[in-house]
């Protein structure tokens, strides 16, 4: 089960980057850099974090993301805040 969550999960990261940043689906990898190799910057970020709000129902900490750097980061953290 929580391989397919994992799975789920990024699905709808990626779905997302796509559809809110206009990015190539195919740089959207589990180790693509947000900031580096996406070219996400803060205020994206923020728009992201908002948005994983709605798909998780919980209460982000933007502390649960400060140490985001990787589309995997994201999907660990993601994974963690849905298991509270």
């Amino acid at each position: 089960m929580a391989a397919a969550k994992r799975a789920e999960i990024f699905t709808h990261v990626h779905k997302t980057l796509v559809e809110m940043f206009d990015l190539d689906a195919g740089d959207i990898k589990p180790e693509a850099r947000l900031y580096e190799d996406l070219d996400i910057d803060s205020i994206d970020a923020v728009d992201l974090v908002v948005e994983l709000k709605q798909f998780t129902g919980r209460r982000i900490n933007p502390d649960d993301f400060k140490s985001v750097r990787t589309i995997d980061d994201v999907v660990n953290a993601v994974e963690r805040l849905m298991q509270r």
